[in-house]
């Protein structure tokens, strides 16, 4: 761990971004806080949830439909970091999550938009017309990798296993008052109060069924060999080099999946999984760096995609150390972020400049909320209305070797400095900067955010709600008002009256700048030409069910 400050000068950003490693720390590190996360509260969906639906189609992705996909092959995905656990329950991060999701399916799953849910493991739901119970119609052509038919008592097990669970997913079931079984292919979900999340909530990883009492193994025993329903059972673990899952012969999606198996292989190096997808060791390429993807264009059968995606990166301030408290504070720093010059040269104009807590890609998003954009004026006047007109000393708490942090700092290094704010930068370890800002030992500090579920409750409430245990994103912020609107919103199952609340919840978020939001990302991803049906959830997921060489 090192542990500095400077104010020296540093790298350009294109240089820094474009010889760095980013940690996958950030992803979800809100989440490992304490019982939050990513999507920390209750999440969860759309419209959806509030009538019902019956269409068991599942779709396929672009590319790879049943009469024209190749089956066999063996898939190689070349990824910067290991997956951690298999602990549905427990973990968060994205390596884990992408991986597990092979072997844990939901009741519903996220439409490929991003917007809604749609029938998995149930073929149909329905809510109560109290909107306080959701009733689920299981398939009945289901089975676990070791043949058992899913039934309900495997749901029910799954869904309190989740509900029950402490310092993990628990706070997405937060709503839930009880699951009950009326037969072997029905689940009664009810809640506490009318709760507009509902289906969404379903839809999160977390809630993925597996056998009830863990197939008669203990919860560990269970997560070192995991059983789910999903297109691919468990094969082997190398820990920090490869993870294989092995093609499930009777998956309940005729056909399918047309892999014989998938293995994600660690190669730290970007330059040398660039060579190994080129050379055809590999077939997909997870995550890129975007100063390298105008190369890989270029290259010769690979295809590169940039996935719409929920990540949000921002800059949250401290409001239990002064100056923050202060909003003329808050907006004066956020007035003077570039946001165009940081898309431009940390993401290589592969971005767009945030207005809003939420992204576009999350239901109910304002594109006309104009958030707080770059203007010195302004932020020259919001500082001259503060508590400290002069300027002040801060310390940015930064995340050693995250090349995207060490950008963003430098940047508003430079732009603090013309409105008399000097700010020193801290470099530590990213475990030590995750736990240092959950316990709100920081002054500035950069972070992001990614959805899993196709609702804004999850980050509404993560965000904005003190007492869903995130501290308001670590930033102690707490407006009653604003908490009031999140919670009406979790209630409200009217779309145009939900849109408006979650309008007026963008907006008096920016206006209080308990954030600096700074741009949205894509996902980038390169394949070789010959892979098939490959496609990103806006959530970072993937149904590799539906992939084929």
């Amino acid at each position: 761990m090192s542990d500095h400050s400077t104010d020296a000068p540093t790298p350009s950003a294109a240089q820094i971004f474009a010889g760095l490693r980013v940690p996958d720390i950030s992803r979800r590190r809100m989440l490992q806080l304490g019982a939050l996360g990513i999507g920390a509260f209750a999440s969860a969906p759309l419209l959806a949830a509030c009538g019902s639906s019956s269409d068991t189609s599942t779709g396929t992705s672009s590319g790879a439909s049943s009469g024209a996909a190749k089956k066999g092959g063996d898939l190689v995905i070349v990824r910067d970091h290991d997956a951690v656990n298999m602990d549905k329950t427990m973990v968060f991060s994205n390596a884990s999550i992408w991986t597990y999701a092979q072997i844990y399916e939901p009741l519903v799953a996220m439409t490929e938009d991003g917007l809604g849910v749609r029938p998995w493991l149930a073929e149909s739901y329905e809510m109560s017309p109290d909107n306080k119970s959701c009733t689920l119609k299981l398939r009945k052509d289901v089975k676990f990798h070791n043949g058992q038919a899913m039934t309900s008592a495997d749901v029910k097990f799954s869904l309190d296993e989740s509900s029950k669970t402490k310092g993990g997913w628990e706070f997405i079931n937060s709503a839930i008052k009880e699951v009950t079984t009326p037969d072997d292919y029905t689940v009664v979900v009810t809640t506490k109060y009318p709760w507009a999340p509902l289906l969404a909530d379903l839809s999160c990883p977390n809630n993925g069924i597996i056998p009830k009492d863990y197939a008669g193994k203990t919860k560990d025993e269970f997560y070192a060999n995991p059983i789910g329903t999903g297109p691919f059972v468990w094969g082997t673990w190398q820990k920090g080099n490869a993870l294989t899952l092995k093609k499930n012969p009777s998956y309940w999606q005729s056909g399918k999946p047309y892999l014989d198996s998938v293995t994600w292989k660690v190669v730290a190096d970007s330059n040398a999984r660039a060579i190994q997808l080129q050379g055809g060791q590999a077939h997909i390429n997870e995550s890129p760096p975007f100063s390298s993807l105008a190369q890989l264009k270029s290259t010769p059968n690979v295809k590169v995609d940039l996935f719409p995606s929920t990540r949000t990166d921002y800059i949250m301030m401290n409001q239990h150390k002064k100056p923050y408290d202060d909003v003329h504070v808050r907006r004066a720093i956020s007035y003077a972020i570039d946001r165009e010059a940081l898309v431009k040269t940390i993401l290589f104009g592969n971005g767009t400049p945030a207005n809003s807590f939420l992204m576009p890609s999350t239901p109910f998003y304002d594109k006309n909320c104009p958030g707080i954009q770059y203007d010195m004026n302004k932020a020259r006047e919001e500082l001259s209305q503060s508590s400290v007109p002069k300027g002040f000393t801060t310390t940015w708490l930064a995340m050693s070797g995250d090349a995207v942090d060490a950008a963003i700092a430098q940047v508003l290094q430079a732009s603090l400095k013309e409105l008399g704010i000097t700010m020193n930068i801290q470099n530590v370890d990213p475990s030590a900067q995750h736990d240092m800002t959950g316990k709100l030992d920081y002054e500035i500090a950069h972070s992001y955010w990614t959805m899993d579920l196709a609702d804004p409750d999850e980050l509404a409430q993560f965000a904005l709600d003190p007492t869903s245990g995130g501290h308001s994103f670590d930033t102690g912020f707490n407006d009653p008002e604003i908490m009031d609107l999140v919670h009406q919103a979790q209630k409200e199952f009217d779309k145009t009256k939900r849109q408006a609340l979650y309008s007026q919840l963008q907006a008096k978020a920016a206006e209080s700048a308990f954030l600096a939001f700074l741009f949205y990302t894509p996902f980038p991803y390169a394949t070789a030409s010959d892979v098939k049906g490959f496609k990103v959830l806006p959530t970072g997921s993937y149904h590799m069910e539906d992939v084929s060489l």
